[in-house]
């Protein structure tokens, strides 16, 4: 019996998916499945082009972007400036309801912006907000919430090393990816906050956001404060400004910015917190390796498998078929959405970005939508899966650094989160242009 392309795409995917599930690590998954698709559905010659094709899925420059922005990630995870940016965020928003929690996102938004790492940034701003909110009254669906929430903006907010997967798997310019995260990041944040408000005033806890628990001392703080507050953060600030900026102008390729970056954090780090020390930094450079060339390897992989179900015609025969269905493009989008967000239950958005993205790329084109607009879909939805169960990222870390809140408290405060990305999804497919609008006008 002789199966369609459709039908060996469906079983190659089943077999990939088991093998993750299993506990197989996704890179080495995607090889096996690869190999054993080339021994059983292609010519016996094409297997010895296996080495060719995962030679030629790394030989591209831009690829050094990755573990040179992981690097700088490292850097500023290794600093105190997580510390520095819940302060100046606290005493900017310390007068609002549930201050404090909207304090957490704020640093966190910024602070996933320099570490580009979304677990990173829920142990470090966790770790000091946490234990404050606990003692101000929030409840711990609140605390946990907003950090594991927070956390996830890492991969929307540039630089990001989720679009550039992106923009490398389906060709597309990482700087217009990194430019069209902003404004969606920056809504998405302003969500994320007005959430925490409605939260605070359905509990009715009357959560004091300045004093601490059992006392009626309320802290103030003046103008003068919040300036001063910005004296640590700026640069920061400036540092990803600049990176942006080096790349919309076309000063630098994203490679290069990447570079600059890192060597202008590590000269940022250890100038204003002076932390930096030789074993920090084999420190930083061993959890880089680890990091890029787990990435590196998902890549390679996953593009084998890409050529695979290329030279299978799945892609093509996959788009043809969605192409032809007599439904509306919007209901082929929820389905895509759909199907994303199931996987995010269970792999990793790196992984779910190289190995889907080239397959939907040709539906998505096919039926009108943007491809810079698509990855910034793409990522929101990502980001919902490192806060969904059984095997969101992000759940656990929030619950490793707050062993004794019950895990079941900060699934409750995560889930609304989710809500408010799947609204966020929705308004950026009503209005694309809050999305295209700011690439378009740069580029």
């Amino acid at each position: 019996m002789i199966l369609s392309s459709l039908t060996i795409g469906l079983l190659i995917a089943l077999v990939a998916l088991l093998i993750m599930l299993s506990g197989v690590p996704i890179a080495f998954a995607l090889g096996i499945v690869s190999v054993g698709s080339i021994l059983l559905f292609l010519d016996p010659f094409q297997f010895n082009l296996l080495g060719e094709f995962i030679y030629a899925s790394l030989n591209d420059f831009t690829m050094l972007a990755i573990p040179l922005f992981v690097f700088m990630g490292a850097i500023f995870a290794g600093s105190p400036a997580s510390r520095d940016l819940f302060d100046a965020a606290q005493k900017w928003t310390n007068r609002l309801p549930g201050g404090l929690a909207i304090s957490s996102v704020v640093a966190s938004a910024i602070f996933s912006a320099l570490s580009g790492s979304s677990p990173a940034t829920a142990a470090a701003i966790g770790k000091i907000s946490i234990p404050e909110m606990k003692k101000r009254g929030y409840s711990n669906a609140i605390a946990t919430g907003a950090i594991a929430a927070g956390g996830t903006l890492g991969i929307l907010i540039p630089p990001s090393v989720v679009l550039i997967l992106y923009g490398v798997a389906v060709e597309e310019s990482i700087g217009k990816l990194f430019v069209a995260g902003v404004i969606p990041g920056i809504i998405l944040t302003a969500l994320f906050c007005i959430w925490i408000v409605i939260a605070v005033l359905l509990e009715k806890k009357g959560v004091d956001v300045t004093a601490p628990e059992g006392t009626k001392h309320v802290v103030t703080f003046g103008w003068k404060d919040r300036f001063a507050s910005l004296i640590k953060v700026i640069p920061s600030l400036l540092l990803i400004i600049g990176i942006l900026f080096s790349l919309y102008k076309g000063f630098a390729t994203p490679s290069e910015a990447a570079a600059v970056g890192a060597i202008l954090a590590l000269v940022l780090v250890t100038i204003v917190y002076r932390s930096t020390t030789w074993k920090n930094l084999v420190n930083m450079l061993l959890s880089t390796t680890k990091e890029s060339t787990m990435i590196l390897l998902i890549i390679a992989f996953s593009a084998l498998l890409g050529t695979v179900l290329s030279f299978l015609s799945v892609p093509q025969d996959l788009a043809n078929l969605v192409i032809g269905l007599d439904v509306s493009k919007w209901v082929v989008l929820i389905a895509i959405n759909i199907f994303l967000l199931f996987l995010g239950f269970f792999i990793p958005p790196a992984a779910i970005i190289l190995m889907t993205a080239p397959i939907l790329l040709p539906i998505i084109t096919g039926l009108g939508f943007d491809p810079i607009w698509f990855g910034i879909i793409m990522t929101i939805n990502m980001e919902a899966g490192l806060i969904t169960p059984p095997v969101g990222l992000n759940l656990f870390v929030v619950k490793g650094i707050s062993s004794d809140i019950p895990t079941s408290d900060i699934i409750k405060g995560s889930m609304p989160f989710v809500g408010v990305m799947l609204v966020t999804i929705i308004l950026l497919s009503v209005f694309p242009s809050i999305v295209t609008w700011l690439p378009n006008l740069l580029f």
